[in-house]
């Protein structure tokens, strides 16, 4: 058998001739063997000559680059890669690319510890500035010198990166690699924006938005996660002339931010309150006294304190009740310096520039001495929303920002949105409930600006006016032929640098995007959209988007977004969601948790094909436990194959064209047939896992049962029957053939090295077995009836304590089957002198097995 590839095993790597098996077979060195010769003869690489009937494009996920990876990256990319390995096999041409996500939160927090720097953007550039050899205290640098020391960094942790997937035997093409801060995926993600700009699709506005302290950045409600925290209601009184009025509230600090107390129309205590006002303690603000549906009156003491802005509630309240703002955090989570009008400047003096959780207490103090906090504060455990990389819980202050529509605040969006998911092809399908409910539940459109540094730039200016305000409702875009593009750098078409922040000049958007707003765009910047029209028509929209299913929020929802406003359609036919990778007491592998494995060490000490085992183990969806003990099956494994091929090839050549005519040898043939209709079906569904299981218990069996019956036959030692060995060894050659290319996409090196040990060109690029290229005509009864009686035979030679090579004077055989038995072959495995078959109605078989007299 041979493939189609442009070179043979006979000639890579000057070999003048195939290798034969080696006397000690072993997988040591087999890694960076065959990488090196995958690389040099380009075995993977895409052919983009073909029509898109004959290709089939995964959109890669570009891992985040900052640090190093783990083992659950491994799991999850194996997934993927015996995907695409499989569809190679079927013959169609692979679309593979990889890439690194590069920009973004996390990098620039690794280069902050890495360097000792931090990003001041009013600093001029350095062009000479080199980091301390030993970072102590962060030094300021310009923007300029602080994205240098990013690229620096990503470099050489991209490094590792390939190191590890190159180890790992990725089948990607590494000519396609791209990084979501190069110049292609900048101009991209700046093009897509600009479109959606013209659409109106993407919008400024100046809101209450969720901000991180710490990174001084807005946040996206797909970013949010819930974190339980300890908390307190501290019970306060409002003055309603002389009426006391009590609200609880966890967050005191804020009470003169306060703009109204709210009540449920439907509660009877506070109905004669609604329509006037209250005075708020220390700050003696009047308020009005409203009613929403949203207030609860089994909550605290039904009455509730709105201000600006302590929760996502208030900013409905806010919104819908049309109150004014009094805003009084800023963005480094401190109370601003001065009081917002209306309220009392003496009080205020004692909060101004003091921290949240400082003002918090100097408030409770301030509230006992003036007699308005009623009883001590009530201890509380609550969920507080934070930046799923943050520290400390989110605020919400005032920001301009820019936004995407997605269908949080038009409801015919979100329907076509919803409508998109229902077009997905879903692995598993229950994921789709995820998308669903995420939709459902949009409660606005998606942020995309981050007041940060290292990340594609908003590519807009803003012209200056007379008195040297930015005028934002006049925006000034580049061309799309000019991009990418940086406004902190670039200067507009018609302006002159000389003009930057002048009075009639122009001034550039200080933001980046988020890089979900770049990364949304891996099936574009992959593609090729717009730079390489006829590689764009040929791979999109994509066949699968891999990923994990914990940001089908995130990188799922907003790639569907963008291809849809974009496009008008999905960006890839399905979507294949690999689980977590759990430690051994069952939670989530994370970086922020401290309990990651990195992989290069596993890989080093058991080999890549038994890490890929284990990861093959995790069905899609479904989270899946760490497991050395799995990662040891699967080097025996391996190490099983190397020793029965040689042992097959080992029998000697087979003439081509040598027929296979024995009962057994046609009964394991028709076995394998089922398995192969089996695992294609399984990989047809995505389903590698059910595709090794069945794959792997038929090599088992191959290995402990019919190898064992027919070696005798296979050595020409049974009968002396040419015709009868040679049935033999051509049955196994060709399982030889057949199991090599099931086990391919899961177990890439040891298939490749045996497969060149007696085959022409790569096992990755032969045809993916069928069932009709097997001998037919054989029964798999024959092979399963004989095993059994073999199985009964040994377990009376383990009972009596003999070696397996003891003989058997008399094996009686008893069952219904008995005239499917292999005769010849079990005599000779079981080293059986008189085998006795008597036929009856029961199943199975019983088997009395009387042994020779020792000596």
């Amino acid at each position: 058998m041979t493939s189609d590839l442009p070179w043979s095993a006979n000639t890579i790597g000057g070999m003048t001739e195939k290798p034969r098996p080696p006397e000690k077979p072993t997988l040591d060195g087999l890694e960076a063997k065959w990488v090196a010769l995958w690389d040099e003869s380009g075995v993977y690489r895409f052919d983009r000559s073909k029509r898109r009937a004959e290709i089939y494009s995964i959109d890669t996920p570009p891992p985040t680059v900052s640090g190093s990876l783990h083992v659950g990256h491994v799991f999850s990319y194996t997934h993927t890669d015996a995907i695409a390995r499989y569809q190679r096999m079927r013959g169609r041409a692979v679309f593979y690319p990889i890439g690194w996500d590069d920009n973004g939160l996390p990098t620039e927090r690794r280069v902050q510890n890495y360097f000792g720097v931090r990003c001041d953007p009013s600093l001029p550039y350095d062009p000479s500035f080199e980091p301390p050899d030993k970072p102590g205290k962060q030094i300021p640098v310009s923007r300029r010198n602080f994205v240098e020391l990013c690229n620096r960094l990503t470099e050489i942790d991209e490094k590792a990166f390939e190191d590890v997937w190159r180890r790992v035997g990725l089948s990607v093409d590494w000519s396609l690699l791209y990084t979501t801060i190069g110049d292609e995926a900048r101009a991209t993600a700046q093009r897509a924006f600009l479109r959606n700009l013209a659409r109106g699709e993407a919008y400024v506005s100046e809101a209450p938005t969720l901000w991180d302290v710490t990174f001084r950045t807005a946040v996206a409600q797909a970013e949010l996660e819930d974190r339980e925290q300890p908390g307190a209601f501290h019970r306060i009184r409002f003055h309603a002339g002389d009426r006391p009025v009590y609200i609880e509230t966890t967050r005191p600090e804020l009470l003169p931010a306060c703009v109204a107390l709210v009540a449920h129309p439907d509660d009877e205590r506070y109905r004669e309150l609604v329509g006037t006002t209250v005075r708020t303690p220390l700050f003696g603000v009047e308020v009005p006294v409203v009613a929403h549906h949203l207030a609860e009156p089994d909550k605290g003491s039904g009455i509730a304190m709105i201000c600006t802005f302590g929760d996502l509630t208030d900013v409905t309240w806010w919104r819908e009740l049309d109150l004014p703002t009094r805003a009084i955090l800023d963005w480094n989570g401190r109370l601003q310096p001065e009081p917002p009008e209306g309220v009392a400047a003496g009080p205020y003096a004692e909060l101004a520039g003091k921290t949240v959780h400082s003002a918090r207490e100097r408030v409770v103090e301030l509230l006992r001495e003036s007699g308005d906090l009623d009883g001590e504060p009530r201890p509380i455990s609550r969920p507080v929303k934070f930046y799923e990389k943050g520290t400390k819980p989110l605020e919400i202050v005032t920001t301009r920002q820019w936004y995407i529509r997605n269908g949080g605040r038009d409801a015919s969006l979100r329907e076509r949105l919803l409508a998109r998911g229902a077009e997905l092809t879903w692995y598993p399908q229950y994921m789709k409930a995820r998308y669903d409910n995420w939709v459902e539940g949009l409660a606005g459109d998606w942020l995309i600006s981050r007041q940060r540094f290292f990340g594609v730039p908003i590519p807009v200016w803003y012209p200056v006016d007379a008195d040297g305000e930015p005028v934002h409702s006049a925006p000034i875009i580049p061309a799309e032929d000019t991009l990418p593009v940086d406004p902190s750098s670039d200067v507009p078409p018609g302006y002159t640098e000389d003009q930057r922040g002048k009075p009639e000049g122009f001034v550039g958007d200080p933001d980046v995007m988020d890089t979900w707003a770049t990364s949304s765009l891996t099936p574009q910047i992959a593609g090729g959209w717009e730079r390489d029209p006829d590689l764009f028509a040929a791979v999109f929209p994509y066949d699968l988007r891999p990923q994990a299913h914990d940001i089908i929020r995130t990188w799922l929802f907003s790639t569907v977004v963008r291809a849809h406003l974009e496009h008008d359609s999905l960006p890839w036919a399905g979507a294949a969601l690999s689980g977590w990778i759990l430690d051994p007491d069952r939670k989530k592998m994370s970086k922020s948790k401290g309990n990651v494995v990195t992989p290069m060490d596993l890989l080093t000490q058991h080999g890549s094909d038994a890490v890929r085992y284990w990861a093959a183990s995790g069905r899609l969806g479904t989270d899946t436990a760490f497991d050395t003990g799995q990662i040891k099956v699967g080097r025996r494994l391996a190490i099983k194959i190397l020793n029965a091929s040689k042992f097959v090839l080992g029998l000697g050549d087979v003439p081509a064209g040598t027929p296979v005519t024995e009962p057994l040898d046609l009964s394991m043939l028709a076995t394998l047939a089922e398995v192969v209709r089996e695992a294609t079906a399984a990989l047809e569904a995505n389903d590698y896992t059910r595709a090794l299981e069945r794959t792997e218990r038929f090599f088992w069996n191959l290995c402990d049962d019919y190898l064992e019956l027919v070696k005798a036959r296979a050595y020409g030692e049974e009968s002396g029957d040419p015709a009868a060995a040679a049935s033999a060894r051509a049955a196994l050659r060709t399982a030889l053939s057949v199991v090599l290319r099931l086990f391919a996409p899961i177990l890439p090196f040891v298939t490749e090295e045996v497969w060149s040990w007696w085959q022409d060109g790569s096992v990755h690029r032969a045809p993916w077995p069928a069932a009709d290229e097997l001998p037919q005509g054989g029964d798999p009864a024959v092979l399963a009836a004989t095993s059994d009686v073999l199985r009964q035979v040994r377990r009376a030679k383990s009972a009596a304590k003999v070696s397996m090579r003891a003989e058997v004077e008399r094996a009686a055989v008893r069952g219904a089957g008995v005239g499917e038995l292999a005769q010849a072959d079990l005599r000779a495995a079981g080293r059986i002198a008189d085998l006795r078959l008597e036929a009856a109605p029961e199943e199975g078989f019983s088997v009395d097995v009387t042994l020779a007299p020792a000596g």
